[in-house]
């Protein structure tokens, strides 16, 4: 299992080192909501940042024991000597959750949701002026996903700082469907594109308080069209704070 999880996590950091060097695609995955949720009443918060300045955050309420609603957000706006990246993606999901094995240390969730982003994508070169736009992309686009998250609480805790802590691993599969609703390629309008992206995500949570938690993300994603454009490429590669509260325990 930890030659997995060393596997798992050399794989992230590669993503993550390929996604700082490019900007490959005009779709830009975000940091999916995984609240792995144990009753009715528990809610969720989560927010993540990357070195580029991508944001994300989760948001989630368990409203029966075994059904959830979820909402996520992000936005990056990350310029480098030759490309300036602009991105925002809002969506929200419903699903099912439930614990899994004897102890209970376990949890499988299902959702299934939409949402809708925009991106501008600019390539540049350096002039006597400062940069000229070489390649300017400009998109609204549409989406649709389902998921299934599966998380495991490590049996025994981990003494770290002095204090017992909470140790979880997880993966998070989406399939997703990007869809232009608009595209203009320097200003004109141009083909639209669509892909089917296959996005696994793999974290590492631990325990600093009692509800809250740091996490590790890393991840990336797969097409299965061939586009210009709307191409795989980009990776996940994030840390961030989460808060469950409501927790039965």
């Amino acid at each position: 299992m930890l030659k997995v999880r060393s596997r798992f996590l050399v794989i992230g950091l590669l993503s993550g080192m390929a996604w700082l060097s490019s900007c490959s695609s005009v779709y830009l995955p975000n940091v999916p909501a995984t609240p792995m949720f144990n009753n009715k009443g528990e809610g969720y918060i989560a927010a993540h940042v990357n070195p580029k300045g991508n944001a994300s955050a989760n948001l989630g309420v368990a409203f029966t024991d075994h059904l959830a609603i979820i909402g996520n957000g992000s936005y990056i706006n990350y310029r480098s000597t030759n490309n300036d990246f602009k991105q925002y993606l809002y969506e929200g999901g419903l699903g099912y959750f439930t614990t899994v094995g004897k102890a209970k240390r376990s949890v499988l969730e299902f959702y299934a949701g939409y949402g809708v982003g925009a991106t501008t994508d600019v390539d540049e070169r350096a002039s006597t002026t400062g940069t000229t736009p070489v390649e300017t992309r400009d998109l609204d686009f549409n989406k649709i996903f389902i998921q299934a998250n599966f998380s495991s609480t490590r049996k025994n805790k981990l003494n770290l700082f002095g204090k017992p802590r909470e140790l979880n691993y997880g993966t998070a599969i989406r399939l997703s469907r990007i869809k232009m609703d608009r595209f203009e390629l320097n200003g004109v309008p141009a083909p639209l594109e669509e892909n089917l992206y296959i996005e696994p995500v793999f974290f590492t949570r631990l325990e600093l308080n009692k509800g809250f938690q740091i996490q590790y993300t890393n991840g990336w994603n797969i097409g299965l069209m061939d586009n210009q454009f709307l191409k795989p490429g980009n990776a996940v590669f994030t840390l961030g704070l989460i808060y469950n509260f409501g927790r039965n325990k």
